[in-house]
């Protein structure tokens, strides 16, 4: 970004391109966003900056100086992941978390609150330091500082207890085979395939351990194994995997085969991770049959899946599928791979990692410890004669860079990015360093998706939702007042949560003439939003309210996997 952001300030004038030289040195000798450099320096107020990144990002600026911020939603980020990021929480409305930063096109910072805090992530923008200040005001340890002559006084007896457990990997390997261990862990990995879960995780603490499934987006806990069972049980599970069991203090990646009857055959995805109480397992559930390629059944609506279908079944372009993990991307791209894999087209994937096999595609895993990265992989891929190519996800400028190129030389290219929608993906792309003339010429179609519980069909009844809660999300008002709403009360199949599977919600916005001059014309995502709605385009909260209107989601689902418009 900041490059990007330089040269942007240069051109509005708001700064020299001596000023701009000058600032970059600074940040390369003292460190620090070139923002707040800039601004360290002089050459531009906190202020001009803040309303210039409030411009061109199309989110509103804070001034936390004169904000009041709550306590309580100060708990929801911890001070060490505040200074990390440098980003502080302003305010919680329902399930949306408010909070400032300074560079709002950092989806991974946005991300990984979302995941810690289990909230949607609002972002407004303030400046470097007004936000290093407000951490240092608002975390301001409130407690009284203890005297050290007390706390000597009141523990007389002290003990220092080592953290690392001593295990004997022999001991452990007999443990390991004992008939009870081996038998739990099958039922660990079979129950999650009858519930139908996505994801295992097993998980010890200091004084308890659990086994949780993940079951159409969300979590919850099946079991509690005794603690003294929690080495020999991940121990198994590694074993089951070809891991080191040996090596409990580093990360461990592998894979889980297993013939269930004659026919059925289902891989795990075993992911090992060091915990301060023993090592957590999450074994992601690949069932090759459960894969669903049919278009027609995915979510989309006719004139979305019309738009997609047309975008892939051009000669070349690109085709980008943006959203949040565990939105389905793969998904989707796989689906579209099915369509396009015909004996006429050589197709080459870059995976990280391969999560199904395809007869008649070209599948590469990634592996970054050997240099076999998507940019390398997909450099060797245009030697290859491609005709399609699909790159697991653009995470950087040089992938970015080729991926584009090879749009533009005759190539179809297929990838995914972590954007919130899909304007907002243009605007990741110029921040990589693209040119947004390399953008308007390459890019086909933006598609960004999220994935929705559904009712539950035997328990499905409708229900009471006031006009006003139904307008509040977007609905006309008009239809609000005859509009029929459904939720699920609960029943065996659905195991009481009234949801049973998940659906996609698509945004879809082609790349038209319109849009390309937008893009060209240097607009902001928010700009690029109306212009796309303009011309036709379903947001991720309109096809929510769409599934919602067809009894499909109920008003939470809308709420809970879309953001308002």
């Amino acid at each position: 970004m900041a490059d990007r952001l330089g040269d942007l300030l240069v051109r509005e004038k708001l700064i020299t391109a001596e000023q701009l030289k000058k600032a970059v040195e600074k940040q390369r000798s003292s460190g620090g966003r070139l923002g707040y450099n800039l601004s360290k320096l002089g050459y531009i107020s906190e202020k001009d900056l803040t309303t210039f990144l409030s411009r061109q990002y199309g989110i509103p600026s804070v001034d936390l100086a004169s904000a009041e911020i709550d306590p309580e939603v100060m708990k929801l980020i911890p001070e060490g992941v505040a200074n990390k990021y440098q980003v502080i929480p302003i305010s919680r409305t329902g399930s949306t978390l408010v909070v400032a930063m300074a560079d709002p096109s950092n989806v991974f910072v946005i991300d990984d609150i979302k995941f810690l805090t289990g909230y949607n992530v609002e972002s407004r923008i303030a400046s470097d330091a007004s936000i290093r200040t407000a951490i240092e005001k608002h975390y301001a340890s409130q407690e009284a500082e203890m005297d050290i002559g007390d706390v000597m006084t009141e523990f007389d007896e002290v003990e220092v207890i080592h953290d690392e457990e001593k295990v004997d990997v022999s001991d452990l390997k007999k443990d390991v085979e004992d008939a009870p261990v081996v038998k739990l862990v099958n039922i660990i990995l079979t129950d999650a395939i009858k519930r139908g879960a996505s994801d295992i995780h097993v998980e010890p603490y200091e004084k308890s351990f659990r086994v949780r499934y993940r079951v159409d987006g969300v979590l919850s806990e099946v079991m509690k194994p005794p603690i003294k069972l929690k080495n020999a049980i991940v121990s198994r599970i590694k074993i089951m995997s070809n891991l080191d069991i040996a090596e409990r203090r580093l990360p461990q990646d592998g894979r889980i085969k297993m013939k269930l009857g004659k026919d059925k055959e289902m891989d795990y995805r075993v992911s090992v991770l060091p915990t301060l109480f023993g090592e957590k397992v999450v074994m992601r559930l690949l069932d090759k049959s459960m894969l669903q390629l049919d278009m027609t059944k995915l979510g989309f609506e006719d004139k979305a899946l019309k738009d997609f279908k047309d975008a892939i079944e051009k000669p070349w372009g690109m085709v980008l599928v943006t959203g949040q993990t565990g939105s389905g991307k793969t998904t989707t791209l796989y689906s579209a791979l099915s369509e396009l894999n015909k004996v006429s087209d050589n197709i080459s994937t870059a995976e990280d990692p391969v999560e199904f096999n395809f007869a008649g595609i070209n599948q590469v895993q990634m592996h970054d410890a050997i240099g076999l990265n998507f940019a390398s992989t997909l450099r060797s891929f245009l030697r290859q004669d491609p005709d399609i190519i699909m790159v697991g996800e653009i995470r950087d400028f040089e992938t970015a860079e080729i991926a584009v190129k090879a749009a533009l030389t005759g190539h179809l290219v297929l990838s995914t990015l972590h954007t919130n929608d899909a304007p907002s993906t243009v605007n990741r792309l110029l921040n990589m360093g693209i040119e947004p003339f390399l953008i308007a010429s390459a890019t086909n179609l933006i598609l960004a998706q999220r994935l929705a519980r559904k009712i539950c069909k035997d328990c499905k009844e409708e229900v009471y939702i006031s006009p006003q809660a139904l307008i509040d999300i977007g609905v006309i008002p008009e239809e609000a007042r005859s509009l029929k709403c459904f939720h699920g009360k609960g029943c065996a199949t659905c195991g009481g949560s009234g949801y049973k599977g998940r659906i996609a919600l698509y945004e879809v916005m082609p790349f038209t003439d319109g849009l390309k001059e937008l893009v060209l014309n240097g607009a902001s995502s928010a700009e690029l939003k109306r212009g796309a709605i303009k011309e036709g385009m379903k947001t991720l909260r309109m096809s929510g309210i769409t599934k919602m209107k067809q009894g499909v989601i109920t008003i939470e689902e809308v709420v809970r996997a879309t953001m308002a418009d």
